[in-house]
């Protein structure tokens, strides 16, 4: 093994022959496995960032899971009430990975000014409300605060409502709710003072959701205190949601269902999913580049060092051993290349976690604006040694034309 390391050494290090003629191509091997792992970690980060955040607004507008009364009911609008005193609320006793718990119920109305109106869901919420999930998304006020024992008027709306109905923080306005059990009736009117504004990014959430104390939602349906739409369940690990859903719906009341956010928005979560495979793809095709480019290294070192393996071969040396020799100086110019692809890829996704100074061109169609960035340092390790270990063992194949070499040949050769 000494000896093996020890050739190793020399042939790195130059000191087996005065002129390398494979000095450039190594060099190019070496930049090809750096450039290739700079994209590598681009993908991974870049994709797993996005799934991340795209998850986390889904979740923040729903839960994770739903628990609600077996219904026909596939409006966002509650219906009939579910009973707050139940063995699971306030907090879900029995089952490990629950986060949170919170009591909702939603209203569909209309908001009207003098100028304009606008459709709507509006959104109870109680004191429960998990509201840290918004702290991102606000962009202008605060948020409200439903822990008085009157009923507040604070809504926080989203931006993208605010501008088509021309309002701002601190102003008034008035919603009106048609009721369900006689639409034909005068409807109910409330009115309300905007306290923030959020920009969630989500279009599809930010168009029609608005914020309100659950109270008011309760009032105009006839609903007793301890009546809800619905709870929303928030989840310690995204990854163990099928199996949570599973778990819940066996621990509650036999006339309450649960769903997951996946069932609920199964389009989303289809298309999020592609790109696991488009990262896989990425790491599999920079994996091949690198490799094919240490291959052709490798075969233009042993045809430069031709002379060398044949008076090794002339002293005794086994073919394995020899190999090993081309392996670990292989190895080594991995490991070069990895260095410098980890140091300037992971610097450059650090500034770009911190400043987010990429965006995407079209925000709407990707729910976010800036690129995001997820870095985890064991899938960073593991994706090195995955590298490193598929390189070497693409090597084996072309290292085996060394046992071909014949010694009296090779001493002869120039």
């Amino acid at each position: 093994m000494n000896f093996e390391f020890y050739i190793a050494k020399r042939l790195i290090t130059g000191k087996a022959d005065k002129i390398s003629i494979s000095a450039p191509i190594i060099k190019i091997a070496i930049a090809a496995i750096a450039l290739g792992l700079i994209m590598m970690l681009i993908a991974l980060t870049t994709g797993v960032g996005l799934k991340k955040k795209i998850r986390e607004k889904v979740a923040a507008f729903n839960g994770h899971i739903q628990i609600s009364n077996f219904d026909n009911n596939a409006s966002d609008v509650s219906v009939s009430p579910v009973y707050r005193n139940q063995d699971f609320y306030p907090k879900f006793e029995g089952i490990d990975g629950i986060a949170h718990v919170q009591a909702v119920a939603s209203k569909g109305g209309i908001i009207r000014t003098e100028a304009t109106f606008e459709g709507c869901i509006v959104k109870g919420v109680g004191p429960d409300y998990r509201w840290d999930t918004f702290e991102e998304y606000l962009v202008d006020g605060r948020l409200p605060n439903y822990s008085d024992k009157n009923i507040n008027d604070e809504v926080l709306m989203s931006a993208l409502m605010a501008n088509r109905l021309n309002l701002n923080v601190g102003d008034t306005f008035f919603a009106v709710f048609p009721k369900e059990s006689d639409p034909l009736n005068q409807p109910n009117q409330r009115k309300f003072t905007i306290v923030g504004k959020y920009d969630s990014g989500f279009e599809e959430f930010d168009e029609k959701y608005l914020f309100s104390d659950i109270r008011h939602i309760q009032r105009m349906n006839k609903w007793e205190a301890d009546e809800i739409g619905n709870f929303e369940v928030f989840l310690d690990d995204f990854d163990d949601l099928e199996a949570k859903n599973k778990e819940i719906y066996g621990k509650v009341l036999s006339e309450l269902d649960t769903k997951s956010i996946t069932q609920g928005y199964f389009q989303i979560f289809e298309w999020i999913r592609l790109f696991d495979f488009n990262i896989a793809l990425i790491i599999g095709i920079m994996i091949i580049v690198g490799g094919i480019n240490m291959i052709t290294a490798l075969l233009v070192l042993i045809l430069e060092r031709t002379p060398m393996i044949g008076v090794l071969k002339a002293l005794g040396a086994a073919n394995w051993s020899i190999r090993k020799v081309f392996l670990y100086n292989a190895a080594y110019l991995l490991g070069i290349g990895l260095f410098w692809g980890n140091l300037i890829g992971l610097g450059f996704l650090l500034l770009q976690q911190k400043f987010r100074w990429f965006k995407f061109p079209n925000p709407e169609e990707y729910y976010i604006d800036y690129i995001p960035v997820y870095i985890n340092v064991w899938t960073i390790v593991l994706l090195n040694l995955g590298v490193l270990i598929l390189c070497v063992l693409m090597l084996l194949i072309p290292s085996h034309i060394i046992t071909k070499i014949s010694p009296v040949k090779a001493i002869k050769f120039e």
